[in-house]
């Protein structure tokens, strides 16, 4: 592959989850939003390659950057500059309404990522400082169609959703989520009355509810395997959020 040597190959596939192919386009993409820069002043010390290679590598193993400097030769300084300046260009693109949306099904969720920044997380229920991620994920293809900007982690799922914007992505696509998004204009579970069993039928369509939504959980469980979303240390959640969106439905779409 252009402008990767031999040993960053076996980076690429080990250390960032992604495949020559997939690794090629996320560079591309980064590359057609303005990585390289303007090309005047003081230049990088490593290529465009490495460095989204550092921050592709940084969002999968959430190495420190003490860390990460030895390993690709350069200071923790210069890799806290590489990440801030590249974390954003590997954000998700922005997803148009789908021309058949009438026949489409997405699901919505909520995660809880632990931080470290208090200005975006809060002491929630898993006794832990977590901020609240909405995320929105095609049936069919489990592509991340958006991600919202992280809320305080004791944020109830329906006021994220109603605070993150999301919903302008969802005219006339129908929208599975769970008991919490009550009143948010999404298909949800059935709920029992007081002091009254289900109507007939209202069990199976819950069970049939439950096994298609089952699937954003899959999703959200792979984007963690990207270890930033396990314990975020630095600012950035949302870039860092976007990145991983991004690197998934490159590593599922291929």
């Amino acid at each position: 592959m252009a402008g990767v040597s031999r040993a960053e190959r076996v980076w690429v596939e080990t250390f960032t989850g992604l495949r020559l192919e997939q690794f090629e386009r996320l560079l591309k993409a980064v590359r057609d939003r303005g990585g390289n820069g303007t090309l005047q002043g003081r230049p990088w010390c490593l290529p465009l390659a490495e460095r989204v290679l550092v921050v592709a590598v940084y969002y999968r193993t959430n190495l420190t950057m003490r860390h990460l400097g030895p390993l690709f030769g350069i200071s923790s300084s210069t890799v806290c500059r590489v990440i801030q300046r590249l974390g954003p260009l590997l954000a998700l693109e922005p997803v148009s309404r789908p021309g058949d949306a009438a026949d489409r099904l997405w699901i919505v969720d909520g995660t809880l990522v632990p931080v470290r920044d208090r200005k975006v997380g809060s002491s929630s229920r898993n006794y832990r400082f977590s901020a609240n991620v909405q995320v929105i994920v095609d049936a069919d293809t489990r592509l991340v169609i958006a991600a919202a900007r992280p809320v305080p982690g004791t944020t109830a799922d329906a006021h994220a959703w109603r605070a993150s914007g999301l919903a302008g992505h969802c005219q006339d696509v129908t929208v599975l989520a769970d008991g919490a998004y009550l009143n948010c204009g999404m298909v949800t579970p059935h709920r029992k009355r007081p002091r009254r069993k289900l109507l007939p039928g209202e069990g199976d369509d819950n069970a049939a509810h439950r096994k298609v939504r089952a699937r954003v959980e899959h999703v959200i469980g792979r984007m963690k395997n990207y270890k930033i979303l396990r314990d975020c240390r630095q600012h950035g959640l949302h870039h860092a959020v976007q990145a991983v969106a991004h690197m998934h439905n490159l590593a599922l779409a291929s």
